[in-house]
């Protein structure tokens, strides 16, 4: 069965009228699984040491001084903040942990986690690009030091670059990034040359692609790209990071991809960890600011980890 992880905590994360990173798109992206049949999974909140994974802990205190203060932006970027952002943000990479757990105990063959805010811009030291901690690089390190897991793969197919993700593993030799993006495009990061360094060297694959980029361009890295390396690597484990701004009409992208495109990159993941991560995959939500489209993709993502 696959798993789902929603905490309604992650409307409390308030951002702001007119803001497109808002608290609807939680109930966008949730009820649009409607009627599906998922294994609910527990949400909870990080506690400090599993952040610090990733993160510096002047990062994690500047966070919680800043949220405390009543400040509405972060002082390292374009990231807003309100009263509940700190739970928000423990929540949603608690959420991935949870569904790393299950997965990897087998409760569940798959999972995805519905949160916000989302979290692959943030770097060890820096909240940027509404993103404050990176759950997905977080899941990645907790997969490997509670469960021995030795190769992580994690796919962004988010319209914008992962650019915090990169920077957490450009030098590590166990963490396969693969990020296709709109390029040139916010964060201006991800070119095709950043391809990791020392340890890291060839970790890292980006898939820069123009405006206008679809089915041919971000399908074709997926399957001409991630599948070879991944038969390289043997990833024990597979992890998303799912955002739905590259579908066609986002406001915040130019990609045209559209449900069914969805779907089928789904597929290349799922053949992937059926191949060499006995099925282990965790999905976690990053961008996507038309409601619509990220609903309709969203079950469209799910129904095919479902099938698969």
């Amino acid at each position: 069965m696959t798993g789902l992880v929603a905490d309604s905590i992650s409307k409390e994360h308030l951002t702001g009228l007119g803001h497109p990173e808002r608290p609807e798109r939680f109930d966008a992206a949730l009820n649009a699984l409607a009627g599906l049949h998922l294994e609910r999974i527990p949400a909870r909140l990080a506690n400090k040491d599993e952040i610090l994974l990733c993160h510096t802990s002047k990062y994690v205190r500047l966070v919680e001084h800043e949220i405390m203060t009543g400040f509405h932006i972060l002082s390292t970027g374009d990231t807003v903040i309100s009263p509940r952002s700190m739970d928000a943000a423990l929540s949603a990479t608690g959420a991935a942990l949870n569904a790393v757990d299950n997965v990897i105990n087998g409760k569940v063959k798959n999972a995805f986690c519905v949160v916000r805010p989302p979290g692959h811009h943030a770097t060890p030291d820096r909240g940027m690009g509404f993103c404050i901690f990176n759950s997905v690089a977080i899941a990645a390190r907790y997969a490997q030091r509670k469960y021995g897991v030795s190769r992580v793969l994690i796919a962004d197919w988010d319209v914008h670059h992962g650019n915090g993700t990169q920077d957490i593993f450009y030098s590590d030799g166990t963490v396969l990034f693969l990020s296709t993006h709109q390029y040139p495009w916010y964060p201006g990061t991800g070119a095709a040359n950043e391809t990791g360094e020392g340890a890291g060297e060839g970790w890292t694959i980006n898939a820069p692609f123009p405006a206008g980029a679809g089915r041919k361009e971000i399908l074709g890295a997926f399957q001409q790209r991630l599948i070879p390396a991944a038969d390289r690597v043997k990833p024990e484990l597979v992890l998303l990071s799912a955002g739905f701004d590259s579908r066609a009409g986002d406001p915040l992208g130019q990609f045209q991809l559209d449900d069914t495109d969805f779907r089928d990159l789904t597929k290349v993941v799922l053949e992937i960890a059926d191949k060499h991560a006995g099925g282990r995959l965790v999905s976690i939500l990053e961008g996507g600011y038309n409601l619509n489209g990220l609903g309709s993709a969203v079950r469209a993502h799910v129904e095919a980890l479902i099938s698969g």
